[in-house]
């Protein structure tokens, strides 16, 4: 990024840009599961839980790349307390983000067909516990 772009850069309008898409995919992610659409469900949930933590990042001005939720939550730990609940929701959320679009990240089936009604129900309950650590940790919106 250009320093006269870092200027200007309004993080806290980011920060609520993030966290608006962050809800948008939320309530994606719960429509798909009781549409009974798994795969889609746990990876929007992912989404979700992203945007959650690049929205934190935003509003403290803390470099944020990638899609990797350990990482993100590794970054933003440096400066603020993480529980064990929210780490073990980011590492369960991470695994997500490839093997539910991409048929070759299993050695036999489409990703439609690896995904259950349990696993887009704890994704819901993780992503649910990420964003109320965003609320604490930004404000509410």
């Amino acid at each position: 990024m250009s320093m006269d772009r870092e200027m200007y850069r309004d993080y806290r309008k980011e920060s609520m840009d993030f966290w608006s898409q962050s809800r948008a995919d939320l309530a994606t992610a719960v429509t798909l599961l009781d549409a009974g659409v798994y795969y889609a469900s746990v990876f929007f949930s992912q989404q979700a839980a992203e945007k959650a933590l690049k929205a934190i990042c935003e509003r403290r001005r803390m470099p944020h790349f990638g899609h990797n939720l350990n990482v993100l939550r590794q970054a933003i730990e440096a400066e603020l307390p993480v529980t064990d609940a929210i780490r073990g929701a980011c590492a369960r959320l991470n695994r997500y983000y490839i093997p539910t679009r991409y048929p070759d990240a299993f050695d036999q089936g489409a990703p439609a067909d690896q995904f259950y009604e349990a696993d887009a129900r704890q994704a819901v309950q993780d992503v649910e516990s990420v964003l109320q650590f965003a609320v604490d940790a930004i404000g509410p919106a």
